[in-house]
């Protein structure tokens, strides 16, 4: 028989020696001096891998404000973390936990569920380097939007104290209760005031309906000698090489096909590839190989859209451990399957020249927020987030020893929040350098 696990009791108490090492007020501290990089050669660092012409706009996006910034700054924010005390109590992090990051899509089942959704730098780390991201976040955000500070505190407040009380709960949870946990898109309603949800709810079935391959069919294609095509619209859209498309083809999707379940490959292996382009995506995303890729099911009516973005090595992964995984792929799959309640069919992963990638569906009703649309009502969405993020956390770590890190009073919240407003104003001067330097020709800039 196997030696007896450690007690709830026993769990929890090794997270509240966490505390000695780490104590939760160190949580707060924030000092620019104490920066162990640059954060302007940080952001340009990440260029190297990426397509050069595609760099200015990478510029120009994140130049458009300190929201922006923040968003395409995730290895700067890491270089950060990293330099500062953390609890030492580890998890497999989002990496890129910003309130926009949480979103809807469609489960295999074809429900809606609320989980994170983006996982590029998703690696093993300390839990609260993901808390601290998300926190940050809605300062930035709520800041961008023009809410008073008081409203952007009040929304922190709310999303750390959402955290800490739903890894309380899931402390006594059983295992299987946990992982079949989720935020049904009912649920997600229900965080916010009854005035509202008939507006929130009208806003989700239409972004439902046309968030799919159907959908995005009919937007983006057009037919060309008897056969559909994705319109070209450059930058953001631009046709590929015949040596480019011969390799996805030939090389790339067979690998990936390798990737997915078998009943899963038996389903994609009923459809054929139509056509493909080149793709912009995201903030910081910009420049990174992004293919979009046109399938057509037997029937001529269904089509699968397909996107192939490259995956380069974690921002954390020059901080923490490396990754245990053979690709950055791999590495990004293995995570959203780890933390998401629910994930796509049709992910999975692949190489091409030296570069690694993941597969996912495009759209798939995948309905993302806008600060626009969450900044009235920012603290009941952060309180979403902040279980979800909870969640996400106690399925890959341990809830015990973190819920006895954060213990049962404010302290924790408290540190979390106060660096989350200090860290906004480092946010800020950060944008203003880098848009210092495009202005004064160092850096160069292009709409796209």
């Amino acid at each position: 028989m196997p030696d007896l696990r450690a007690t709830v009791g026993e769990r929890r108490a090794s997270g509240k020696a966490a505390r000695k090492r780490t104590p939760r007020s160190a949580l707060a501290s924030w000092a620019e001096e104490d920066r162990g990089h640059d954060a302007l050669d940080t952001i340009l660092a990440q260029n190297k891998i990426r397509v050069p012409e595609l760099v200015p706009i990478r510029h120009y996006r994140m130049a458009a404000s300190p929201w922006n910034y923040y968003r395409g700054a995730a290895a700067v924010m890491a270089a950060d973390l990293a330099a500062q005390p953390n609890s030492g109590l580890t998890v497999q992090l989002c990496g890129d936990a910003h309130v926009l990051n949480f979103g809807l899509w469609a489960t295999p089942e074809r429900n809606l569920s609320f989980d994170l959704r983006d996982f590029d730098e998703t690696l093993p780390g300390p839990f609260d380097w993901d808390v601290k991201r998300f926190a940050a976040s809605l300062v930035v955000a709520g800041r961008d939007s023009g809410l008073e500070p008081a409203r952007a505190a009040a929304a922190v407040t709310a999303g750390v104290q959402a955290y800490c009380r739903r890894m309380h709960g899931y402390t006594s949870m059983p295992e299987l209760g946990l992982w079949y946990d989720g935020t049904h898109v009912d649920s997600l309603i229900d965080y916010f005031e009854p005035a509202d949800r008939g507006r929130v709810s009208v806003h989700i079935e239409k972004k439902r309906e046309r968030r799919t391959s159907q959908g995005a069919f009919a937007k983006l294609t057009n037919m060309a000698g008897g056969r559909p095509r994705i319109t070209v619209e450059p930058p953001v859209r631009v046709t590929m090489s015949d040596a480019e498309q011969a390799e996805l083809v030939g090389q790339f999707l067979a690998e990936y096909r390798l990737t997915l379940q078998e009943d899963r490959r038996t389903l994609f292996d009923r459809f054929t590839e139509t056509d493909m382009v080149r793709q912009v995506v995201g903030v910081g995303s910009v420049g990174m190989r992004v293919y979009l890729v046109l399938m057509e099911g037997r029937s001529g009516t269904d089509p699968l859209f397909l996107q192939v973005k490259q995956a380069g090595p974690s921002v954390y992964e020059a901080h923490a451990a490396p990754s245990r995984h053979d690709t950055h792929g791999a590495r990004v799959i293995s995570g959203k399957r780890l933390i998401q309640s629910a994930t796509d069919i049709f992910v999975g992963w692949g190489s091409m020249s030296g570069r690694d990638y993941y597969v996912r569906q495009f759209r798939d009703m995948k309905i993302i927020p806008t600060t626009a649309l969450i900044a009235p009502r920012l603290a009941e969405f952060a309180t979403a987030c902040g279980e979800t993020l909870a969640r996400a956390h106690a399925r890959t770590g341990d809830a015990a020893a973190i819920a006895g890190y954060i213990g049962k009073g404010s302290k924790f919240t408290a540190a979390i929040s106060r660096f989350a407003g200090k860290y906004a104003d480092q946010n800020e001067r950060d944008h203003a350098r880098l848009v210092r330097a495009i202005d004064a020709g160092a850096i160069q800039s292009q709409p796209g």
